[in-house]
C-alpha cells in the first residue's frame, strides 16, 4: 500500500478508514461533510470504509437522544482497523468510537489524524453547565499524537493553537451546487407569511443558541428549519415562530432561496455549512461576530454584529446576486482534495504489524 496523495484520481488509489461518532441518520454539518468528502473520494477510485455507530450496538446521549453513543468491547475497532488495513486513517470526532480508534493506533504505533469539527469545550460546556476551562485538557490530549489536526477556518486554527493544539492542517467545506441555488422554489408555507422572512436551519439544540433569534425584536416572521431535542420547549416560548421541521435537498434549498435573511446565532460552530448553502441560494447571512462567521461572512455577503437585529438589518441590503456568486465558489473537490493530501500514510512496518494482529 502507498502513501495518501493530493489531487483528484489518484493514479494509486488509497483505502482509507473514517472513524467517527457523527453519522445517519443525525442530519448536522459533520455527517454532511463526511458523506459529501466520502462520495467524492469513490469518484475519483479510492476506497473509503466509515467505522460509525451503525455498525455496533449504541445508546441514546443523555439529553439528545437523536445522538447514538456506541458501546463496543474493548479493541473491536482496533480489531476491524487490523482487518481492514487501510492505507490512512482518520479520526472524525473526540466520542466513544474516535478514542477507541485513536487508544488503538497510538499502541500500535498506526499514523493518524484528526479533525476538530466541533467547538468540543463550548458545546459540552452549554450541556454541562460547566466552564469549558475543564474540558480543553481532554482536547488537547485527544489530538495530541495525530500526524495532522484538520480544521476549516483559519479563526479556529488561532484558538487551537493558543489552547496547546498543532499540526494543523486546512480543511475547507463546499456545496452542493446541484442542490442549492437561487432558484429553487419557496416552500409554499412561505406564501402567507409576512416579510421579511428571517431564517434558521440546523440542529434545534441548545447548543445554537437559537433563543437569541426567536427573541430578536425585528419586524418579519422568524422562520425554523430542523429539528433536535429543544423544539418542544422552543414552539412553546415562541408561538409565533414557524417551525417546518427538517427539509432535505431542493426542499431545503427552497427554504433558503424564499428568505429574506439567513440568521446563523451559534457561537460554537467551527464552520457553519449552512452559511454557505444559504448564500449560494442568494441568501445574504446575519450573525454574531465569533468563530465560523468571521472566516465566511464579509460585508458584500451579511453583516454581523454583537447586536443580531443590527446584523439583520444591515444583511437585507446586501446584493443576492453577489451572495450566489460567493456561495458558488465553495467546492466539495477543492476541499476534499485538501483531505486527502492531510491525511498521514502507513509505513511499511507498521502494515506488517496491522498484518500481524489477531482479527
Amino acid at each position: 500500500m502507498s502513501a495518501a496523495t493530493g489531487g483528484e484520481a489518484s493514479a494509486d488509489p488509497q483505502h482509507i478508514a473514517i472513524v467517527t461518532d457523527a453519522w445517519h441518520p443525525q442530519t448536522n454539518g459533520v455527517v454532511r461533510t463526511l458523506e459529501a468528502t466520502s462520495t467524492i473520494l469513490r469518484h475519483w477510485g479510492h476506497e473509503v470504509t466509515v467505522i460509525s455507530p451503525d455498525n455496533y450496538r449504541s445508546l441514546p446521549c443523555p439529553t439528545y437522544p437523536e445522538i447514538r453513543l456506541a458501546l463496543t468491547w474493548p479493541g473491536a475497532v482496533g480489531r476491524r482497523l487490523a482487518r481492514l488495513r487501510p492505507d490512512a486513517v482518520h479520526i472524525a470526532t473526540e466520542g466513544p468510537l474516535g478514542l477507541a480508534a485513536r487508544n488503538f493506533c497510538t499502541r500500535h504505533g498506526v499514523p493518524f489524524t484528526t479533525a476538530y469539527h466541533t467547538q468540543f469545550p463550548d458545546y459540552v460546556a452549554r450541556r454541562t453547565g460547566l466552564s469549558p476551562d475543564v474540558f480543553w485538557p481532554y482536547i488537547r490530549w485527544f489530538h495530541r499524537p495525530a500526524r495532522r489536526v484538520m480544521v476549516a477556518t483559519e479563526t479556529i486554527r488561532s484558538e487551537l493553537r493558543a489552547h496547546g493544539v498543532e499540526r494543523l492542517h486546512h480543511w475547507s467545506r463546499g456545496v452542493d451546487l446541484d442542490c442549492f441555488s437561487a432558484d429553487a422554489p419557496p416552500p409554499p408555507e412561505y406564501a402567507a407569511m409576512e416579510v421579511p422572512i428571517l431564517l434558521y436551519v440546523g440542529r434545534v439544540a441548545v447548543e445554537k443558541n437559537i433563543e437569541a433569534f426567536l427573541g430578536c425584536e425585528y419586524p418579519g416572521t422568524k422562520v425554523v428549519v430542523g429539528d433536535g431535542p429543544a423544539l418542544a420547549e422552543l414552539r412553546a416560548r415562541f408561538p409565533a415562530a414557524h417551525f417546518l421541521g427538517r427539509r432535505s435537498g431542493r426542499e431545503l434549498a427552497g427554504c433558503y432561496a424564499g428568505a429574506d435573511v439567513f440568521v446563523f446565532p451559534s457561537r460554537t460552530d467551527t464552520f457553519g455549512l449552512v452559511m454557505i448553502e444559504a448564500l449560494a441560494c442568494g441568501t445574504p447571512v446575519a450573525a454574531f461576530p465569533v468563530p465560523g462567521p468571521l472566516d465566511i461572512v464579509t460585508d458584500r455577503v451579511g453583516a454581523l454584529s454583537a447586536r443580531l437585529h443590527r446584523a439583520i438589518d444591515a444583511a437585507r441590503y446586501c446584493d443576492r446576486d453577489e451572495c450566489a456568486r460567493y456561495g458558488a465558489s465553495f467546492s466539495w473537490e477543492a476541499a476534499t482534495a485538501q483531505f486527502l493530501s492531510g491525511l498521514a500514510a502507513l509505513d511499511p512496518e507498521v502494515e506488517e504489524a496491522l498484518a500481524a494482529l489477531p482479527a
